[in-house]
This record gives C-alpha cells, sequence and structure tokens, in this order.
C-alpha cells in the first residue's frame, strides 16, 4: 500500500524537480547550443536566429576545420600529449604514493610535509619559466609532458589509498620472497583499480584541456596541441582563417568554425566518461579511508 505524501512534502518534491532540472538545462544548454550551432549556416548563427535547434543545416563548418592547415596535427599532438602525459603521471603517482605509504620510510613525515607545501605554495610563472629554459625544454614535446606531470593531491589520494591496504598482505609477500616491486605490481595494484582510473581520468581531462603552459613552452606549430589552435580561434578570432573574403559567410563563418572545433575537441571526453564514470565515486571514497 503507497502511502500518501503530505501537502508539505508534495511542494517539496515540486520545488526540488524544478531547481534540478533549471541546473540540468543551464548545464547543458551551452554544449547542446554549440553542438547545433557548428551544423548551422553562418548565417543563421551571426543573426541568433539559432537557439535550441540547427538553422539550415550544413556540415561546412567541419570540412573547413578538419581540412585547415595544423588541425590534424594539432589533434594528433593533443592526443599524444594526453596519453604519454597522463602514462608520465600515473607513474610518478604511484610511485610517490607507494614510498609515502610506507612507515619504514626514513623521515617519512618531513618528506610527505614539503610534498604537500607546494599544494600551497607555487615557485609563479617566470621561475617556471626560467626552469623550463635552463633545463633546454622550451618548445619540446618532453617539456610539456614533463611540465606539471604530477599533482599533490594525488600523490596523497594514492598514499592514503595504499595505506588502507592491510600490512599483513605485503608481509605475506615478503616472506615468499618478493621485493617492493613485486608487492607494489601484483599485490597493491590490482587492488587500486578504482582510484588509478579515477586519477587517470582526471590527470587526462587536465592534459586533453591544457592550452596555457603548451601556449608558453611551445613555440613551434607543428607541436602546438588543438586547444591552443581554438583559443586562437576563440579569443583572438583568427588563427586557421585570418582572410574572411575566402569564405562563404552564408554557410560558413569564424563562429560555426569555433563551435565545430569545439565539438571535435570535446568528443572524445564525451566518449571516455561513461566508460569510468562508475569507478568516480568509489575511488574517490577509497583513497579518502585515512587522512
Amino acid at each position: 500500500m503507497t502511502m500518501k505524501k503530505a501537502k508539505g512534502d508534495r511542494i517539496f518534491d515540486i520545488i526540488n524537480y524544478t531547481l534540478m532540472a533549471l541546473v540540468v538545462f543551464i548545464t547543458l544548454y551551452p554544449l547542446w547550443y554549440v553542438v547545433v550551432a557548428s551544423f548551422s549556416s553562418g548565417t543563421a548563427v551571426t543573426k541568433g536566429d539559432v537557439v535550441f535547434w540547427i538553422k539550415d543545416f550544413s556540415l561546412s563548418a567541419y570540412k573547413k576545420t578538419l581540412t585547415a592547415p595544423n588541425i590534424g596535427t594539432s589533434y594528433l599532438n593533443t592526443i599524444f600529449y594526453a596519453f604519454v602525459g597522463t602514462a608520465v603521471s600515473m607513474i610518478f603517482t604511484v610511485l610517490g604514493g607507494y614510498v609515502l605509504s610506507k612507515k619504514r620510510l626514513w623521515g617519512r613525515k618531513v618528506i610527505t610535509l614539503f610534498v604537500m607545501f607546494t599544494m600551497w605554495f607555487g615557485a609563479g610563472m617566470m621561475p617556471n619559466y626560467i626552469l623550463m629554459s635552463n633545463l633546454n625544454l622550451l618548445d619540446t614535446r618532453l617539456g610539456v609532458i614533463l611540465f606539471g606531470a604530477v599533482s599533490t593531491f594525488y600523490v596523497i589520494l594514492m598514499k592514503s589509498f595504499f595505506e588502507s591496504i592491510p600490512e599483513s598482505m605485503e608481509e605475506s609477500a615478503k616472506i615468499d620472497g618478493a621485493d617492493d616491486f613485486t608487492v607494489l605490481f601484483k599485490i597493491y595494484l590490482p587492488l587500486s583499480t578504482a582510484s588509478l582510473m579515477t586519477i587517470s581520468l582526471y590527470y587526462f581531462v587536465a592534459r586533453w584541456n591544457s592550452y596555457f603552459w603548451p601556449m608558453i613552452l611551445l613555440t613551434d606549430e607543428t607541436k602546438i596541441p588543438l586547444q591552443v589552435v581554438l583559443k586562437k580561434m576563440l579569443v583572438e578570432m583568427t588563427g586557421l582563417y585570418e582572410n574572411s573574403s575566402n569564405m562563404d559567410l552564408s554557410v560558413t563563418s569564424k563562429e560555426t568554425m569555433v563551435y565545430s572545433t569545439m565539438v571535435i575537441a570535446v568528443v572524445p571526453m564525451l566518449l571516455i566518461y561513461p566508460f569510468v564514470q562508475k569507478f568516480f565515486v568509489k575511488g574517490i571514497m577509497l583513497g579518502a579511508v585515512k587522512g
């Protein structure tokens, strides 16, 4: 038998659902507008005729964007930086978290304090740039990958998760002759799938969306990622298409090409997210068992 809700509960539910629907709309509409505008004609977008649905359907923006100079190269660069950079970041993060989780580490508390210190205080832009220059990492792909490769927060998160694993498992493995690398790869990592997937996705998204430091570090057009190209199109409204006289504005405009580039840039994230979303809550909560 279903109990009838009180009037106050029904009012609360109506308000709650209304607010949630409003939040969902505010969150999703900008993305939806970018998609429909990218498939609309340049004239319709420029005049503001595109609101909720495609107006004068056209693929011209995608054709011009995908065939533009450096788009393909910059896209491949973004893929390279995202995947290789994430792998490098995860190696450093896992090793750092594992070492700091061991009570037998001499000076563990002091080292952890120095590591956590970097969460609150940074050197700043110019010292970082000078450091990269002195290391001869300017205008190199290696510099983009190594700069900001490790997040202190994620190291502490992995440390906390590793500390939640019973020490008896490691002791049993050590009795059987296992060394630290065997313990890490055979015991700790298989038990850390949720945390590893969650942190990997965060690193991947950060790498994929990164544009500021690649823009600062790189001068070679063949090495810049897609986000730098997108930044030029969005902020400077120049970049790939400086001569608007070569464009049929009735079909394509700079705005539609910006929107098409944004869609192309965000598609990989939309494809990857559903497969790792289930690890989010579990991964973060497991790593937060201990402070």
